[in-house]
């Protein structure tokens, strides 16, 4: 026997041993060394609910408190503690299942998941067997030029185990159960992915969509979207699928990616060596990249699922599910779609618009005080990006309100002040000062506003070409690019206040 310490509780129990990216593609990228071969992959992602409270009791579901603190008799499985449904868990799922295309099962139950982890007080783990809350649906990725659905098998809910700390206690493995009992979706493809850079995209489509109808946070690193593959390898043109290994908890997309490499290429050097392949369960080593062994894996009928008798099968109502379906946020396939159709943008501004939900968020912000949408979508993809990078912040925390931007683009489309003022000057005076003041105010104060009567501008023109008599005769020769020259000489002169666009047309004029 060796001690568990559960933070300030110690137990005796028995012991058993037990992160754009294309940059990083490129360093990271493995090629399949055998082109004989077609690599099949199924992806299981564990989705963590952003419910306030775990699965079956009133605890608290948060990340990062002190180890088990947000703990109870029901976490803890003592005994004639009962469980009690989560309402919100069951929206939740619904919700991704619906932006998924899934059917959602409307007659469900939970099941008892039978096995025996030192982090799992229990014993067992609630989840569901038979009727997963969703099933079927797809996820839409694009690799390349490439698109196509991927095809999901099922969507059901369970509980989570707790996580045992290896370096704490140097004689203890210390077990922390604030995760035990915290919601989690299962999210599970059928095999139809082909490489690993069709599961990069599929969990990065993924990630951003459960982002995107806040029902995850999508945090890898916190342990908040964890994700099991199952590789196999066949010979291209082969229907029968080969036997498979599950790399299981990689903690970032980038680590699928390389795991999946790692052991389609390890498979299909068994294969040439005329070896058997087991199926097991194994693990990735992030630091040496390499995956080695836990466990041969277990089967279905191992868990031995049964119905869990402290738990009433629930009915979802159409009424309930009409309810969710109306809370579902646009998706962002529908607003590019309409950003293209209806406001004319580039399909580029569109899609990178449509990256974020925070990013969605500002630019309908923006729009309702201008209709210069190509302008608004300049304006995040340009000075507000630059802003957001080199303060290391996100733009829910961007302290300028979309009205201010939406001031800016008017102050530049009145010709009141160039682009080039507006996002240097007056928007480092807003960022800087005081972020109540309008734009049109702050651009007054700092003399900034350019000059358009025509008198003053005339004049100004007038002096730049009797100062330069000789380029005059130059540009009257053909050389038309000297235009440049002259306007910036006004612009100089005008101490950057003359409207560029009104003394080019002053130059072509007289000059002409």
């Amino acid at each position: 026997m060796k001690g568990y310490q559960y933070g300030s509780l110690l137990y005796s129990i028995p012991f058993y041993q037990e992160r754009t990216i294309i940059a990083l593609l490129l360093t990271f990228a493995t090629v399949i060394k055998n082109d004989k071969y077609e690599v099949v992959i199924g992806l299981e992602v564990h989705a963590q609910l952003l419910t306030k409270t775990k699965l079956f009791c009133g605890d608290s579901a948060a990340f990062g408190a002190d180890a088990n603190t947000h703990i109870s008799p029901i976490t803890l499985a003592h005994p004639g503690t009962l469980p009690r449904m989560n309402k919100q868990a069951i929206e939740y799922a619904i919700k991704l299942g619906l932006a998924l295309d899934c059917e959602i099962e409307q007659h469900n139950y939970f099941a008892r998941k039978n096995y025996f982890y030192p982090d799992l007080p229990k014993g067992y783990q609630v989840s569901q067997h038979t009727t997963p809350i969703c099933k079927n649906g797809f996820v839409k990725i694009k690799v390349g030029d490439a698109e196509r659905a991927v095809r999901l098998n099922r969507i059901h809910i369970e509980e989570d185990a707790g996580k045992s700390l290896h370096d704490v206690d140097e004689h203890f493995t210390s077990v922390d159960l604030n995760r035990a009992g915290v919601p989690l979706l299962e999210i599970v493809s059928e095999p139809d992915l082909h490489s690993s850079d069709e599961a990069f995209a599929y969990l990065t489509e993924l990630r951003k969509l459960v982002r995107w109808i806040d029902v995850c946070d999508g945090n890898m690193e916190e342990g908040s979207m964890r994700c099991d593959a199952n590789v196999s390898v066949r010979l291209k043109g082969d229907t029968k699928l080969g036997t498979r290994v599950e790399v299981k908890n990689l903690n970032s997309i980038r680590n699928v990616k390389r795991a999946i490499d790692l052991e389609a290429n390890r498979l299909i050097d068994i294969v040439e060596a005329n070896g058997k392949i087991i199926q097991e369960t194994r693990s990735f080593d992030a630091d040496n990249n390499t995956t080695f062994s836990l466990r041969s894996k277990e089967e279905a009928d191992d868990y031995r699922y049964f119905p869990e008798p402290d738990l009433t099968p629930f009915h979802i109502t159409d009424e309930f599910l009409q309810q969710v379906r109306e809370s579902l946020p646009a998706l962002s396939s529908s607003l590019e779609k309409k950003y293209t159709e209806v406001f004319n943008l580039p399909e580029y501004d569109a899609k990178v618009i449509c990256e974020d939900k925070d990013q969605v968020n500002y630019f309908e912000g923006i729009i309702k005080d201008t209709t210069n949408y190509k302008a608004a979508a300049n304006w995040i993809m340009q000075p507000i990006k630059s802003y957001l990078n080199a303060n290391s912040i996100e733009l829910i925390a961007f302290p300028l309100t979309p009205k201010k931007i939406a001031e800016l683009i008017q102050l530049v489309d009145g010709g009141k002040v160039s682009y080039t003022v507006a996002s240097t000057k007056i928007f480092n005076a807003l960022l800087s000062g005081d972020t109540t003041k309008d734009a049109l105010q702050v651009a007054t104060e700092l003399n900034l506003l350019q000059e358009s009567n025509t008198d003053s501008l005339t004049a100004w023109v007038d002096e730049v070409i009797a100062k330069m008599p000789d380029k005059v005769k130059e540009y009257k020769s053909g050389k038309k690019g000297l235009i440049g020259l002259f306007a910036g000489e006004v612009k100089k002169l005008s101490k950057g206040k003359a409207d560029m666009g009104l003394v080019n047309k002053l130059l072509a004029e007289k000059l002409n």
